[in-house]
C-alpha cells in the first residue's frame, strides 16, 4: 500500500527594497487559479529539491525576483489551510530588490506597505501567516 502524506509547499514573505535599501513593502500575488484572491507567493516542492531551492525557484517563477532567504517564519500544517488538499507550507522571510513581474500562477504582482495589506482578500491561511510575520 503506498504511503499517503500531505503535499509539501513553500511560501515566501518577500520584503522588497529599492536600490538605496529603502523598504518598499511586502510582495503579494493575485492568483490566476482557484482559490482566487491575494496570496503570499509560493508553490510546491519538487521531488529531489530542497525547500530552500524550491522557495527561490517559486519566487523567481511567480514574481521574477531573486530572493535572499533571511530565515524561517514557521511551518503551517492545518489540514484545512488549503481547500484543495492537505498541504504543509514551510514559510520563509526573504529580501529582494528590483521590480516584481507576474508570471506562472500569478496574474498580477502587488507591493503593499504593512499597514495597507488587505487581509480580507488573502486566500488560504495567508492572513494568519502575515499576522505572524508582523507580530514576530
Amino acid at each position: 500500500m503506498p504511503i499517503k502524506t500531505p503535499f509539501v509547499a513553500v511560501d515566501g514573505i518577500i520584503q522588497l527594497f529599492d536600490e538605496n535599501d529603502n523598504f518598499q513593502g511586502i510582495v503579494l500575488i493575485e492568483r490566476k487559479n482557484p482559490p482566487l484572491g491575494l496570496a503570499v507567493p509560493g508553490g510546491f516542492v519538487d521531488v529531489g529539491e530542497t525547500v530552500e531551492d524550491a522557495l527561490k525557484r517559486e519566487m523567481k517563477e511567480e514574481t521574477g525576483l531573486d530572493v535572499e532567504i533571511l530565515g524561517l517564519l514557521g511551518v503551517y500544517s492545518d489540514p484545512d489551510r488549503d481547500p484543495r488538499f492537505h498541504t504543509v507550507s514551510i514559510t520563509f522571510v526573504c529580501r529582494a530588490y528590483g521590480i516584481p513581474v507576474a508570471s506562472s500562477d500569478a496574474k498580477e504582482v502587488k507591493v503593499f506597505k504593512i499597514e495597507d495589506i488587505p487581509f480580507d482578500r488573502l486566500v488560504f491561511d495567508h492572513s494568519k501567516i502575515l499576522k505572524d510575520y508582523i507580530n514576530r
